[in-house]
C-alpha cells in the first residue's frame, strides 16, 4: 500500500485528492492535511463582498467528501518536510500542528511516500502598513469571512451616499508585487453596479489602484486577441469598460501605508501620493506559507527546496538569466520537485522562475510589477496532473513517464462579472492560449484563433454557470470528473 499525502485542500489539493482517490480507490491511503475545515470556491467570493451571495453560498465542510471518498482528512497545517526520513526512519515525514478546536497545538508526524505541496498562498498584509481586515484599515475578498465583512461595509458605504454623503471607494492592489490584478478588477465593477442599482453612483468616486503599468496587463503581460472579428489589445478593450463606466484608475502603484481614511503610494515616475478614501479593498501579496524542510540529521535545508519568497522550486529555470531572455521553456512541465522524485508542488505553491509581466521599478527602485497569476483553472489543471503522474508511478512503477502541464502549453478562461442579475448582469470574458506567452510559436506570444475577449450578458451566464459546475465538481458528486478543470 502506497501512502500518498496531500498539503492543502484549495482547488489544487482538493482536485488532486478527488483525482487520486478515483484512480486508486481504497487499496491505498491517500491523506489531506489543510487548516481549514471548508472548502471555498474563491472566484465567488466576490458575490459575497457585494451581498448577491452568502457565505453558504461559496463554502462547505470538507470532511463529509472526503469520509465518503474514502480519503482520510487531518485538519492541520504543515510546518516541516523531512525529505529524507529522521533518526527514527528512512521513510519521508512531514510534521504538522493540529488545527481543530479538539486537538490544537498537537503536533504530530506522518510519513508518505508521495508528497503533494499545494498549500496556496501566505496573504502577506503585514508587507503593507495599515493593510487587511484583521489588523489594518482595509477589506478584503480573499477569504468567505473577509467578503462577508466587505459586504457589510459597503452596505455603509450606500447608506451614506444616500443620505446625501459623497464618498471614494479604492479597489486594486495594496503592494507593488501583488498578483490576481483580475479579482480587483472584477470587484470593482461589481461595485459599481451595486452603487448603479442603488442609484448612488453620482454619489461616489470609484478608483481602481494597481501595480500594473497598462490596463488589462493582469499579471501576463496583457494580450493581443480578436473582438468580433478586429485584432485589438487587453489595455484597449479594459480601458473602454473603465471609460464607460466611469472608474478610475491609478496605474503603476506601490501602496507604502495605509492610515484610517488615507492610502499613501509611491508611483513608477518616483512621485508619492496620497488619496482620501471611504472604503477601501486592496488585496495583499502573496508569499509561501511556511515552511522548513530538514534532512535526515536534522540540518536545515530549507534553501534548497524553497525559493526565498517561500514557493517551493520545481523543474524549472531559476538561473535568474535577464527577463529578455527567458523563454516559455523555462517553466516547469511536471512540477516536480528539484531532486527529489516523490514532491511536487502545485498551484501557487511552486515558485514562478520568473515575471510574465515585464518587471519594473520606480524611479526611486521600488519593485512595481504584478506577480504572475497562477490560481483557478492553472491550479486545476496541474493539480489532476500530479495526481496521474503519481496514479501512474504507484500502478505502473516509479519509472512511470510523468504527466505534463506547462502554463506555456495551457490555456485560460477568466470571467469577471461586473453584475450579478439574470437578465441585466454583464461580464468581461476573457480567454488565452496560453498563460505564458510563447514568442517563438506566435507572434504575438499567444495563439490569436484561442486568445479573445467578449463583454456582454452571455459572459455573466458563463460565470454563474461556472460557479454551479465547480461546486458540484468540488463536492465530487455523480459525474464530477467530467467536468473539465
Amino acid at each position: 500500500m502506497s501512502e500518498v499525502v496531500i498539503l492543502g485542500a484549495g482547488i489544487a489539493g482538493h482536485t488532486a485528492a478527488l483525482h487520486l482517490s478515483r484512480l486508486l480507490g481504497r487499496q491505498h491511503r491517500i491523506t489531506v492535511v489543510s487548516p481549514n475545515s471548508t472548502w471555498n470556491w474563491i472566484p465567488s467570493n466576490i458575490w459575497v463582498g457585494v451581498g448577491k451571495m452568502s457565505k453558504n453560498d461559496v463554502v462547505f465542510p470538507l470532511a463529509p467528501i472526503y469520509r465518503r471518498k474514502g480519503i482520510e482528512y487531518i485538519q492541520a497545517k504543515a510546518v516541516a518536510i523531512r525529505p529524507h526520513g529522521d533518526t527514527d526512519s528512512d521513510r519521508p515525514a512531514v510534521d504538522i500542528v493540529h488545527t481543530s478546536k479538539a486537538d490544537a497545538g498537537r503536533e504530530q508526524r506522518i510519513r508518505y511516500d508521495y508528497l503533494i505541496n499545494a498549500t496556496g498562498p501566505q496573504l502577506r498584509f503585514g508587507a503593507t502598513e495599515g493593510l487587511g481586515p484583521e489588523h489594518g484599515n482595509t477589506v478584503s475578498v480573499c477569504t468567505a469571512d473577509h467578503a462577508v465583512a466587505a459586504s457589510a461595509r459597503l452596505r455603509e458605504v450606500i447608506d451614506r451616499c444616500r443620505a446625501g454623503e459623497h464618498q471614494t471607494l479604492v479597489v486594486g492592489m495594496g503592494h507593488g508585487t501583488c498578483t490576481c490584478e483580475g479579482a480587483a478588477f472584477e470587484y470593482v465593477f461589481n461595485i459599481d453596479n451595486e452603487l448603479r442599482e442603488a442609484g448612488v453612483r453620482d454619489m461616489a468616486r470609484v478608483v481602481y489602484l494597481t501595480n500594473e503599468s497598462e490596463l488589462g496587463d493582469f499579471g501576463v503581460g496583457g494580450m493581443t486577441f480578436n473582438d468580433k472579428g478586429f485584432q485589438t489589445t487587453s489595455e484597449l478593450w479594459t480601458a473602454s469598460l473603465f471609460r464607460e463606466r466611469g472608474v478610475e484608475a491609478v496605474l503603476g502603484a506601490h501602496v507604502e501605508r495605509v492610515e484610517p481614511g488615507r492610502v499613501h503610494f509611491e508611483t513608477l515616475d518616483g512621485a508619492h501620493h496620497s488619496m482620501e478614501y471611504d472604503f477601501a479593498m486592496l488585496l495583499p501579496p502573496f508569499g509561501g506559507v511556511p515552511l522548513a524542510a530538514y534532512d535526515r540529521d536534522g540540518t536545515d535545508i530549507t534553501p534548497r527546496l524553497f525559493a526565498p519568497n517561500g514557493f517551493m522550486k520545481v523543474d524549472a529555470d531559476y538561473s535568474g538569466k535577464p527577463y529578455d531572455q527567458w523563454s516559455a521553456a523555462d517553466w516547469p512541465k511536471t512540477y516536480q520537485a528539484q531532486g527529489l522524485d516523490n514532491i511536487w508542488a502545485v498551484g501557487i505553491a511552486f515558485a514562478p522562475p520568473h515575471q510574465i509581466s515585464r518587471p519594473r521599478t520606480s524611479a526611486n527602485g521600488t519593485p512595481i510589477t504584478p506577480s504572475p497569476p497562477r490560481t483557478g483553472m492553472p491550479s486545476g489543471v496541474m493539480g489532476k496532473t500530479v495526481a496521474l503522474t503519481i496514479a501512474d508511478r504507484i500502478r505502473k512503477g516509479p519509472m512511470a513517464v510523468a504527466h505534463q502541464a506547462s502554463m506555456a502549453d495551457m490555456g485560460a478562461a477568466c470571467v469577471a462579472s461586473a453584475g450579478a442579475n439574470l437578465r441585466t448582469g454583464s461580464a468581461a470574458a476573457m480567454t488565452m492560449m496560453p498563460v505564458v506567452p510563447d514568442y517563438s510559436r506566435y507572434p504575438t506570444g499567444r495563439d490569436l484563433r484561442e486568445t479573445r475577449g467578449e463583454l456582454g450578458l452571455s459572459g455573466h451566464w458563463v460565470k454563474l454557470m461556472l460557479h454551479h459546475l465547480f461546486i458540484y465538481k468540488a463536492k465530487g458528486l455523480p459525474g464530477w470528473h467530467l467536468i473539465p478543470e
